[in-house]
């Protein structure tokens, strides 16, 4: 067989294979992470009960603090005693992983998450995806660029299986780990994302995340897209923008011992009132997606403001998580609200619609990934294809203004220290 012919099916073979492995590990996180939920709230999430809305008052507030105490202790262990703190950039990049900090540093997360913390639990995954990324490859004998491809591969896939997006999880691997769209890298992408989603759908099932009710596009939901998608552009910069800040300053000692419980015990004693903010912005995300009449506007805004807070908060105090899930759900509480005003004077589609597209467009800015938060929003949601036209209006226009806003920043000579 031609050397091109072996290193293909060689290459194949690796895709299966991780893609396989990467699944697995999905359902299993997916487990663990429904076995936190059951414990912490006595129920496992699901769109009628998202996150711990459904949990007495009492019970978030204590599985908040007791999850913050204990995730404090072992970050601080990890940080100051392990090796390496584990970073999929870094795996990509061709720095090696440590298995074992690897593995309890996204158990952590998974904890952590599943007991109430306002964090998402996306980057969990991608770790562990990584790290079977970096032993399958140095097994197979790959050579340098096939490497990055399969790591970089195996880390979307990560997010594929635990969400059962198969075409986001490639996308986040082309737009953000690679930042390259070549067909050997989309076809890595999609063939190990698309085996990891298969394998883990045996747990995950093929469920929407979120449910839509009657969602419906519009030429009110059109123009809404045209008018707003600036502003959520404008949102999504500044949440990307105070989470790099939140990360920077993030305590490397001691002090996440006592910043992480104080920033959990916060936010316990707000979900006392408004247990939407809790977890990693499903149950944040859903009220806006069900909102119907002007009595949800009151919870839409203060979840939006009480959520940002304290997932920023929960990062400087010393929390690894992920802000693709918390983005979704800001963008769509933040259309949602605005949503029910614009339907009130120009009728057309429930305010789900205008939730689906807003938050869209706040991920595709704070990830600078407009083709992923595309593909995640409708997988997430399972909605109508006729989406594709609103949805991809706003989108543009939220790109385009985080576009002109990073040049004004890189023209200036008094940036903001992030």
């Amino acid at each position: 067989m031609p050397a091109p012919a072996r290193r293909i099916l060689r290459l194949a073979l690796v895709v299966l294979v991780v893609g396989a492995a990467v699944g697995i590990m999905a359902g299993l996180v997916t487990l663990f992470f429904r076995g936190v939920e059951s414990v912490a709230f006595g129920y496992i999430e699901s769109p009628a009960h998202p996150g711990a809305v459904s949990a007495p008052a009492w019970r978030r507030s204590v599985s908040i603090v007791v999850a913050g105490c204990l995730a404090a202790l072992v970050w601080w262990l990890i940080r100051t005693r392990a090796r390496a703190v584990p970073s999929v950039k870094k795996a990509v990049d061709g720095t090696p992983m440590p298995w074992w900090e690897t593995v309890v540093h996204a158990g952590l997360q998974v904890f952590f998450v599943g007991a109430g913390g306002p964090v998402g639990r996306e980057v969990a995954p991608r770790e562990i995806g990584a790290l079977i990324g970096k032993g399958a490859s140095r097994v197979a004998g790959l050579d340098a660029r096939e490497r990055t491809l399969i790591v970089a591969a195996a880390a979307g896939a990560g997010l594929a299986g635990v969400y059962n997006v198969p075409l986001a999880g490639a996308l986040f691997t082309i737009e953000i780990l690679l930042a390259e769209l070549s067909f050997e890298a989309v076809a890595v992408a999609l063939g190990v994302s698309g085996v990891a989603a298969l394998v883990a759908s045996v747990v995950e099932g093929n469920s929407a995340f979120y449910a839509i009710h009657g969602a419906a596009p519009s030429w009110s939901l059109a123009v809404f897209a045209i008018v707003f998608g600036p502003l959520f552009g404008l949102v999504g910069y500044r949440f990307s923008h105070w989470t790099a800040w939140a990360e920077k300053r993030k305590p490397k000692g001691a002090a996440v011992l006592w910043l992480l419980p104080a920033a959990s015990a916060l936010t316990g004693g707000v979900a006392i009132w408004l247990p939407q903010v809790m977890g990693n912005g499903r149950a944040l995300g859903q009220a806006a997606f069900d909102a119907t009449a002007p009595a949800a506007l009151t919870v839409l805004l203060l979840g939006f403001a009480a959520k940002s807070v304290l997932t920023l908060l929960t990062i400087r105090a010393g929390a690894a998580g992920g802000v693709l899930q918390p983005a979704i759900a800001l963008g769509a509480a933040l259309g949602g609200a605005l949503g029910l005003g614009w339907a009130a004077m120009w009728p057309g589609s429930p305010a789900a619609s205008f939730a689906i597209v807003a938050a869209a467009a706040v991920l595709a800015s704070s990830q600078k990934a407009p083709l992923m938060a595309l593909a995640i929003v409708f997988e997430l949601t399972h909605a109508p294809i006729e989406f594709l036209a609103p949805l991809g209006v706003a989108v543009a226009g939220a790109a385009m203004v985080r576009t002109i806003l990073e040049r004004r920043e890189d023209r200036s000579p008094k940036k903001l220290d992030i």
